[in-house]
């Protein structure tokens, strides 16, 4: 295996070779070269400026964006269909150089706050309220191969491209090759006050309820509490994301920072995969906690599958996605569920909806129809986002939004925000959220979002 050193320039070199050939002369357009790396990677580095890192340690997937080879923005009702526009029109100039075969190339990530409607907050958030981001600088890693992916926008000068280049795999490339972080001393968290608090929440679960039993067309609604950490020292962003890959290997780790702070989620619910016309969708409502004692947990899963509750409030969820789902598929297959998904702090009913789209559909429009869910939001959809914007004591900004990768030919995978966290320097601010169903108690979904938000509060311990 080449040394560090020896590795930087070959790939150096191999730059130089690339930006030679008839691709980089194009009057428009992007272009991007995957080079081989010689081992899988688990971790993305952290370096300054706009980064996003995507890591699944189940599936043994990464992908990492640096810096910004192009940009879109919007936001409003239209913000889906404006990004569309962009990615369809960009899509047929987007030229893929793979000289080590890899099967990689290029990619972007698309991400989107709760609602479109822009902050009132100033300074609330650092992120847009939605986005299509291409990175200059890429990391793409699988269980069989890993690539280092470069991206340009066209027309470009090759010898200033060639400095931004080498200046970004001088920065990178060692770090490639840093051997794996050990923990940090657990350190204690100072617990800020809940929004809203409990009395607070109490009162908003009893307005939800008096809303749903009325007979108006409300079926769900789903409430969130906004929770404050103080540390005793800087949060280190790469070691949370170790944390988390731990603790929950099973869930998607996200990571996001396009200014200063920084927004990361640990999720266990897609909001779908699209591969080709193939597309797969989870359906995640109705939650138990785990137990230390094997029988006792035992039970819980059992309890939670027999829970009428539960089991209505998950069925709203799987008859909305497959409403979804209907209206840009050809054809579904039967529901798979619902199972149990365990993770270390909680379990959830979980089915899945898997369909064939019609020719017209892809990442932008599939969007538009799943978000939100009513697992994240309320059902039915717009009277649950009316009562949650009049009611709810914050904004939400990208929690309960999306947020994935997405491929040239607009095929990808969006994850639903959900056990995240705004970090800044020291602070902390938790998001998590519980569904309100007829027969749900404050009390008990208190201590529901009370565990959900442990995911996020352990893994800081150890950043």
């Amino acid at each position: 295996m080449l040394a560090p050193l020896q590795r930087l320039e070959q790939l150096k070199a191999r730059v130089r070779e690339a930006i030679a050939t008839p691709a980089f002369t194009r009057a428009h357009g992007l272009v991007s070269l995957a080079l081989e790396l010689p081992q899988p990677l688990h971790a993305a580095p952290e370096l300054s400026g706009p980064r996003f890192q995507f890591a699944h340690n189940h599936r043994g997937e990464l992908r990492a964006g640096y810096g910004i080879a192009a940009e879109w923005r919007a936001e409003g009702e239209q913000r889906l269909q404006q990004l569309r526009q962009r990615a369809r029109a960009t899509a047929p100039d987007w030229h893929q150089l793979d000289p080590d075969e890899t099967g990689l190339g290029g990619f972007a990530m698309l991400g989107f706050a709760a609602t479109p409607e822009p902050t009132t907050t100033p300074g609330a958030s650092d992120l847009p309220n939605a986005v299509y981001w291409i990175p200059e600088v890429a990391l793409n890693t699988t269980n069989e191969q890993s690539a280092l992916i470069l991206t340009a926008r066209l027309p470009v000068e090759p010898e200033a491209l060639l400095a931004r280049w080498d200046d970004w795999l001088e920065r990178l490339v060692p770090l490639l090759a840093q051997p794996a972080r050990t923990p940090q001393t657990p350190a204690t968290l100072e617990r800020g006050p809940s929004e809203p608090a409990l009395e607070p929440w109490r009162d908003l679960v009893l307005a939800a309820l008096d809303a749903i039993e009325r007979d108006g067309p409300l079926e769900k609604l789903v409430l969130c509490r906004r929770q404050r950490l103080q540390g005793h020292r800087r949060f280190d962003l790469d070691r949370l994301n170790d944390a988390l890959a731990y603790l929950f290997p099973s869930c998607q780790v996200i990571n996001v920072r396009h200014r200063e702070g920084c927004f990361v989620a640990a999720t266990p619910e897609r909001l779908f995969t699209l591969r080709g016309r193939r597309v797969e969708a989870d359906a995640i409502a109705g939650t138990a906690c785990r137990a230390a004692d094997a029988a006792r947990d035992a039970a819980l899963t059992v309890e939670l599958l027999g829970c009428a509750k539960n089991l209505h409030e998950h069925q709203v969820v799987v008859e909305a996605v497959r409403a979804a789902l209907e209206r840009c598929c050809e054809r579904l297959e039967p529901i798979e569920g619902p199972r149990v998904m365990q993770l270390n702090n909680a379990q959830h009913l979980w089915s899945l909806v898997r369909g064939e789209t019609d020719a017209e559909g892809d990442v932008f429009s599939l969007a538009e129809l799943l978000h939100p869910t009513p697992a994240t939001n309320g059902q039915p959809r717009r009277d649950a986002h009316d009562w949650l914007r009049r009611n709810e004591p914050f904004e939400r900004d990208w929690y309960t939004g999306a947020a994935g990768i997405v491929e040239p030919d607009l095929s990808g995978e969006l994850w639903v925000l959900l056990r995240c966290a705004r970090v800044a320097g020291d602070t902390a601010e938790l998001y998590a959220g519980a569904g309100i169903v007829p027969g749900s108690d404050p009390v008990s979904e208190w201590e529901e979002i009370d565990h959900k938000l442990a995911a996020m509060s352990t893994a800081l311990q150890f950043a």
